[in-house]
């Protein structure tokens, strides 16, 4: 998944919740978990991290700046994410049947 489409639907909260990935350089395949979840104080969370128990953000920049994944943050690492599922979908089927921002607002362009 490109970065800036990633990080507009995380922004905007759009359809974003229960991704589940891991990193392709990572042998075991450990699952890691965020998403968005606008009832609460601070919306953004993420699972199976440095911290134990996870944490959470007051926004999607502090959720992908944080060095919460071997020291390092989720931008630092993206080229190596792989998505397992989003909102309990495959990646595929996310993209297909739920709506999402596109990375443009001037353009309903999708970058996958």
């Amino acid at each position: 998944m490109d970065w800036d489409f990633f990080f507009r639907q995380l922004t905007a909260g759009m359809n974003i919740d229960e991704t589940c990935f891991y990193f392709s350089d990572d042998p075991n395949e450990e699952e890691h978990y965020l998403g968005y979840l606008p009832q609460f104080d601070r919306p953004y969370w993420v699972g199976y991290c440095d911290i134990d128990g996870g944490c959470d953000f007051d926004t999607a920049e502090e959720l992908v700046q944080a060095k919460i994944f071997n020291g390092k943050s989720l931008k630092e690492r993206w080229n190596r994410v792989v998505i397992c599922s989003i909102e309990g979908l495959s990646y595929e089927d996310w993209l297909e049947y739920f709506e999402h921002e596109p990375v443009n607002p001037q353009s309903d362009e999708i970058i996958e």
